[in-house]
């Protein structure tokens, strides 16, 4: 599990700092990260307006951009759900 961690750790800081900033995703980082990293485990990973979607769901501070405890809730629910638990 600790490599997996450090794995999630590293893509995030790679995708968000494509901007300058390794400590969170802008829009554009983000759509590029679901579409590289995620294309079996976000539906319509394809599609902007579905990711402008899923985004907007998880920026709770609603400024715009994903800090990593953000972008963390996707990366629980989704292994949830892959995992077959319930929620």
């Amino acid at each position: 599990m600790e490599s997996a961690i450090g794995v999630l750790v590293s893509q995030f800081k790679a995708y968000a700092g494509s901007d300058g900033s390794s400590d969170t995703l802008s829009k554009d980082e983000f759509h590029r990260l679901v579409k590289s990293q995620l294309p079996n485990f976000v539906k319509n990973s394809g599609d902007p307006k579905a990711i402008d979607h899923l985004m907007s769901s998880l920026d709770v501070n609603n400024d715009g951009e994903l800090n990593f405890l953000e972008f963390w809730q996707l990366i629980g629910h989704l292994a949830s759900r892959h995992g077959g638990f319930s929620q």
